[in-house]
Order: C-alpha cells, then structure tokens, then sequence
C-alpha cells in the first residue's frame, strides 16, 4: 500500500468533524487505497478501536446483494448497534445502490458517526445528494499517480539521479499514472486497457444503457487524436457526417457529457482575456489519465506535445487550480490558472527550438501586460526564457509543487 499524504494531509484536518468526506475520481486512481489509508491512521493516531470501523466495498461480491438504500440501512443499524461508541463508516463507490442518499442523510442525523464515501461519477455531488447534505460535506478530488508521487514510491529505498529520474518520467509520459502500475514489471498496457474497458462497460455503457457502442468508441478516438485541439458539438457532427454516419450536435453533446461523467474526460472552456468572460463554445478535452492515449491510440509521436499538454493539464488540476484556455484577440494561450488570488499563465510545447516555435509560444504571453507569473513547459534543458517569461523543463515542474 502507497503511502499518498499529499490527499491524507487535508483528508486527516476533518477526520471526526460532521462534514461527510467525498472522495470522488476515475476507477483505479486509488480511491479504496485511500480509504484503507484513512481506517490505518484512524487505528494508528486517533486509537479508534477496529470494531467501530465499517468498510463497505459495494463492487465486493461479499456485498453484491445490497442493491438499494433498504438493504445498505438494514446492514448498517445491525453492524451500528453492536458497539459502543462512535462508528466510522466508509462506503466504496457508493452509486452501486439505488436511493443512497437519503440514507447518508439519515446516517448524519440519526448515528454517531464519521462518514465518508466515494464515487466514480462526477454526478455524485449533484441532484438529490446536493440537495440533502447542502453544507455538510467535503469533496476530496483524487487523481492518478503524480510524477512526483511516482518519485516518492521509487526512491523509498534509494536515492535517484537524474538519469533514473528521466527513465522513471519516459514511463510516466507512455504509460500514465494508474497506482497499480507501479508494482507491475510486464503487462502494463493489457492493465490500462483493462481499466479503459471497465470504465465503458461499467460507467457509461451499463449506467446509461448505451446502444450504439460503435458511434461512442469513434467520438472517444476523436477526442483523444484532437485532444489539446478547440472544437465544438457542430464541428464533431459535421467530421461523422463526413464518415457517413448520422449524430446531430444534440446526441453528441449527450455521449460527451456521459464520458465526462464517468471522469474520463475534462472540458476546458475558452476564456475572453480582454473581455473577461467565459465563452460558450469551442472547448478542449483531456483525458483524466494519459495513458488511455497509448491504449487507444498506439504509438503517435506526432502528437507528442498534446500529451505533454495532457500531463501538465492533470498536474495544475490535481494542485487545485480552475483551468480556462485563454484567448487574447487571435492569439491562444494554452491555460489560464486560478487558485485564490493566485493566477498563471502556462505555455506548453515539446520544445523552443526553432525560432519559430519560439515565437509562437512566447508572442500571446507577451501580449499580456499584468504582473502574474507566465510559463513555457517544455522537454528541453536549455533555457530559453526571456522578459519575465520562464522556460521550466518539464520534469522540473512536475517535481515543484510550489508553483
């Protein structure tokens, strides 16, 4: 088990607190290790006895056969009520039961309990459950592996140079950062694309009872080889119609906003610098983990910076920052960051190289006249930044969380 105390260090700070704790993310980004971490320091620091502890995995065939809210109410009073004290109880991916909501409510008001759940569905948080625990939850997003969390897990027993840490990132970049990949040595891919399947089957084909499966896969391939690229519902419609198959704007706004859902994809919508609004068409999509890209994909060195974008993308998500694609005039800059009063301009490009690419990357940066910090991530080692724009090497930021 991994440690990751970059999520248990702002899970621990409402540990016993009345808040139920959310943890929400893709399948397999670690959510059930998380709580097995939870229950450890629960045990460990807070001395809570294991007999107060309840850990319900509703994917278990131990507990197939709590399908709605009366089963999961009847399993929970019988296990409440045998112990003394406090009970804390963990609900793994609990959109498996039908009617759960009212349940957690009740739980709030009518236990002495500390609770927290997770889920695989961005959904979970809106409609009903939003509407019962307004207030009195915290959402904890979890994400794949981090470059950085990689490195920890890796050098636990050794220090690692800088060549180490280059092969350790050559990886990261192919493969993604799913936690059980790292204690694989061969079959990394067939585990992705397991991963990949389950997610379709489970999260969207089966919840959404998809029938055409085909349209879905070709609308996934086009995201994915336009990943980093600006386009809208129209422009999707008009690519199919030119396939010969029919799927008006509507049906594909409906399957992307499914994949979006099940934490597949992230929109990034367009920003107005210059006129500071929020525009409603032409988004980006990224992939919640890069390395569905090799899995669906292949090999594909031509679009290699889109998944160098991908990777920085996930990385200033996962340090809690709201992401825009900000457009000034004609001109586009990648990502416009913002956390607090904190705001960053991020540039990304395989490399500065040619004076070219130089130009084209510096040039919307330039454009803006504010203090904020502005960057170029890039794979190269020579630095070429200039006029307060700082060219950083990839791995470097990664490693930085500072930023």
């Amino acid at each position: 088990m991994i440690d990751r105390p970059f999520y248990m260090d702002k899970i621990n700070e409402f540990v016993d607190t009345d808040l139920i704790k959310v943890l929400t993310g893709m399948r397999r980004c670690g959510k059930t290790t998380m709580f097995k971490l939870i229950i450890k320091e629960l045990i460990n620091k807070y001395h809570i006895p294991e007999d107060n502890i309840f850990l319900i995995s509703f994917e278990s065939t131990k507990y197939k056969w709590i399908e709605n809210a009366e089963k999961l109410d009847e399993i929970v009073w019988e296990l409440t009520e045998k112990i003394n004290g406090k009970s804390y109880l963990f609900f793994d991916e609990i959109q498996n039961v039908k009617g759960w909501e009212k349940s957690i409510n009740s739980y709030m008001v009518d236990l002495d309990c500390d609770l927290y759940i997770t889920g695989s569905n961005s959904n979970l948080l809106s409609g009903e459950l939003a509407t019962y625990i307004a207030g009195r939850y915290i959402e904890f997003k979890i994400y794949p592996f981090s470059f950085n969390e990689i490195l920890t897990y890796k050098s636990q027993n050794k220090k690692l140079n800088r060549f180490e840490e280059l092969q350790l990132f050559e990886e990261y970049k192919e493969y993604g950062g799913l936690p059980y990949l790292q204690q694989l040595n061969k079959g990394k891919m067939d585990y992705i694309n397991n991963v990949y399947d389950s997610i379709l089957l489970k999260d969207v084909v089966r919840r959404y009872d998809i029938r055409d499966l085909d349209f879905l896969e070709r609308l996934i391939y086009f995201l994915i080889d336009n990943m980093g690229h600006m386009f809208s519902a129209n422009s999707i419609s008009k690519f199919f119609k030119h396939e010969k198959r029919k799927a008006n704007p509507e049906k594909v706004l409906n399957y992307i906003k499914l994949l979006r859902n099940a934490l597949l994809f992230t929109q990034v919508k367009r920003e107005d610098l210059k006129g500071k609004e929020i525009l409603s068409v032409n988004e980006k999509y990224y992939l919640m983990d890069h390395g569905f890209y090799k899995a669906l994909v292949g090999d594909n060195n031509h679009n290699e910076g889109q998944k160098l974008e991908n990777i920085v993308f996930n990385e200033l998500l996962r340090r809690g920052y709201k992401i825009t694609v900000g457009i000034y005039q004609d001109l586009e800059i990648d990502f416009v960051c913002k956390k607090n009063n904190q705001v960053l301009y991020v540039q990304v490009s395989e490399t500065l190289k040619g004076e070219k690419t130089r130009k084209r990357e510096f040039k919307p940066l330039m454009k803006i006249k504010d203090n904020y910090p502005k960057y170029i991530i890039t794979e190269d080692i020579t630095d070429y930044s200039k006029q307060g724009i700082i060219n950083i090497n990839i791995m470097d930021f990664l490693k930085d969380e500072t930023i």
